[in-house]
């Protein structure tokens, strides 16, 4: 049976998430429970649970007599955020790609087109991720595909912040290539094209 005070506290964490990814929330900003309690009228208790889910996530820090507050921006970490996806997405996607049922590689296109058609770094940053998360939706690994998760939300966060305003429309060849790749069931090819895509990262 499903809990409902942890099911809130899931879609409260998961809103939390998108403010701080989007910088709704600025670096250092406190997250203050009772506030939050108020506005998603649910207990405090509820909010915690949500709000240390938040921290686990690395998108929030708890402060001694401050509370939970929005992380820092980290610029190292990007750096080592490229990184641990190039070792982990290209071994999810290379199990992935075998497995992937017709829906989950239709999804895949379709997210990838909206990446192609977005006008907006939002828009395109949404997609994006939900392209890296389709492509590895195969591997049939909860806890690789949870900590890859993971990585996409942080490195969301800091291209957010970085590139919003002097973002410009383009189509990706590499994410066409990886598709291609995915209806011939070429995983190694498939890896192969997202491993140099993800050195290209900055």
């Amino acid at each position: 049976m499903t809990d409902p005070h942890n099911k809130k506290s899931d879609v409260i964490a998961q809103q939390l998430v998108q403010k701080i990814v989007c910088g709704e929330f600025a670096p250092g900003e406190k997250l203050p429970q009772d506030h939050f309690a108020r506005e998603f009228k649910v207990s405090q208790a509820t909010v915690r649970e949500a709000l240390m889910r938040v921290v686990a996530q690395g998108l929030a820090i708890s402060l001694p007599r401050r509370g939970m507050c929005v992380a820092p921006l980290d610029k190292g970490a990007v750096d080592e955020l490229s990184l641990m996806r190039q070792a982990l997405e290209p071994l999810a996607l290379f199990h992935s790609v075998p497995n992937l049922t017709g829906d989950q590689i239709k999804h895949a296109i379709n997210v990838q087109e909206q990446c192609d058609m977005a006008e907006t770094a939002l828009e395109w940053e949404e997609a994006n991720r939900q392209f890296h998360m389709a492509i590895i939706a195969g591997c049939g690994m909860a806890r690789l595909t949870e900590e890859i998760n993971n990585l996409q939300l942080l490195y969301a966060r800091h291209f957010l912040a970085k590139y919003a305003n002097r973002w410009k429309s383009r189509v990706d060849p590499d994410h066409q290539a990886i598709i291609a790749a995915i209806l011939d069931r070429d995983a190694p090819k498939a890896s192969a094209v997202l491993q140099r895509h993800l050195t290209r990262l900055t």
